[in-house]
């Protein structure tokens, strides 16, 4: 097996940001250094390497940045990337400076970018999974979603209080385009009585009978959580519908951006911590086209394109106790 010992390797953090990215990157760095390579941080992920703005990363440089949200090396979505001639940029750059290795901290895009950048460049790329999304296939959870749902527990928490006291029904939503894990894991810590996932259908009218039915039993509020890319549309779309259907008020507050900053908790700093030192391990061995993580409480290596080509599930045994525990 190819060894890197002497190499020159590359960090960056791409796509949209996540609590924990700091966190992996002091990890990556100190653990490469520790064994004996020479590490590099591109700044704003695809772009900057495309630009080459590369520059050397010693242990101080990730001095304390494991709290903090956000990340140091900052984060880009390239247009230019997407584009074969953006890609061949990028590749020169790493083959100009001698770069040996790149360890891409990131999401679903982050990771298909890997793919296409080893078709044109030989060197040893290695994923770490850091988004607050979760739906990476390979690893139970993926950097920033145990911060961002935690997040959205407490403002669940906040609205429900409001909710209670003026007999309300509100509809929280949260982000997950295409996956509705922050959704279901927020809404079942928050005993949201209905959760809206892109993962099941929504049946609207059931939905709108199930509220009738509770509030005549005497249910004065609710919390609906809605996941924005749920195919019933997002919290606001869902609001009138159900409005339409029942002739009441809904009460919709989207979180947005929220979820997405802020200091990470302890787990996430801990599964950062982790991952980023198996990425330097795993670029030191030589071990290509792989992203790093934990299943069942072993960390795993899984080929990218499983990593973004495997739909991860969510758990229908969860999601079948929501009306149950609603009631």
């Amino acid at each position: 097996m190819p060894v890197t010992t002497t190499g020159k390797v590359v960090v960056m953090t791409s796509g949209g940001d996540a609590p924990g990215m700091n966190a992996a990157i002091r990890a990556v760095v100190r653990k490469g250094l520790a064994l004996g390579l020479q590490m590099w941080g591109a700044r704003r992920g695809y772009e900057g390497i495309i630009d080459g703005v590369l520059e050397p990363l010693s242990s101080r440089s990730v001095s304390n940045i494991i709290q903090r949200g956000g990340t140091i090396l900052h984060t880009a979505r390239s247009p230019r990337f997407l584009e074969p001639a953006g890609r061949a940029q990028a590749a020169e750059v790493l083959r100009a400076n001698g770069m040996t290795g790149l360890i891409a901290i990131g999401g679903d895009g982050t990771f298909r970018g890997l793919i296409r950048l080893a078709e044109l460049w030989d060197g040893t790329t290695v994923g770490v999974p850091c988004t607050v999304d979760n739906d990476l296939f390979g690893t139970d959870c993926t950097i920033g979603f145990d911060t961002a749902v935690n997040t959205a527990l407490e403002a669940i928490d906040r609205i429900r209080d409001t909710a209670s006291a003026h007999d309300r029904i509100f509809l929280v939503e949260v982000m997950g385009r295409q996956a509705g894990f922050i959704a279901l894991a927020a809404g079942v810590a928050g005993g949201a009585e209905h959760i809206l996932v892109p993962e099941t259908r929504t049946d609207l009218p059931a939905i709108a009978k199930s509220i009738a039915e509770e509030q005549k039993a005497g249910k004065t509020s609710q919390i609906i959580v809605v996941a924005e890319g749920d195919e019933a549309g997002g919290a606001v779309e869902v609001g009138q519908k159900l409005k339409d259907l029942l002739g009441v008020e809904f009460r919709v507050c989207v979180l947005g951006h929220i979820q997405r900053g802020g200091s990470p908790t302890a787990l996430d700093r801990i599964l950062a911590t982790t991952l980023g030192a198996y990425a330097a391990e795993t670029v030191r061995e030589g071990v290509s086209g792989q992203m790093v993580g934990v299943v069942n409480g072993q960390r795993r290596r899984t080929p990218l394109a499983d990593a973004v080509g495997k739909k991860k599930p969510v758990d229908p045994a969860i999601l079948k106790l929501v009306d149950i525990l609603a009631r």
